[in-house]
């Protein structure tokens, strides 16, 4: 068998139609952004049942980002 070294896409992206690319992984960047410029967050207050800020909004993201992945990956799921 050959294989074409310059075929773009697989046989399984051919036979669906599907590249690997949709609007669901958008969603990915949110919790990327949200944390990614850490004088945004550097601040004590407002604290929450006594933490402060910078950390519970680290913390927060971290359940987000478990819940923005998982819907990424339900939504695009074959």
């Amino acid at each position: 068998m050959s294989n074409d070294v310059g075929s773009k896409y697989s046989i399984q992206e051919a036979a669906t139609g599907r590249t690997g690319w949709s609007w669901w992984y958008l969603l990915l960047l949110i919790q990327f952004v949200a944390v990614l410029w850490p004088p945004f967050y550097n601040a004590a207050k407002p604290a929450l049942f006594g933490i402060p800020f910078f950390y519970w909004y680290q913390l927060l993201w971290v359940i987000l980002g478990a819940i923005l992945t998982a819907t990424v990956y339900v939504a695009t799921e074959d």
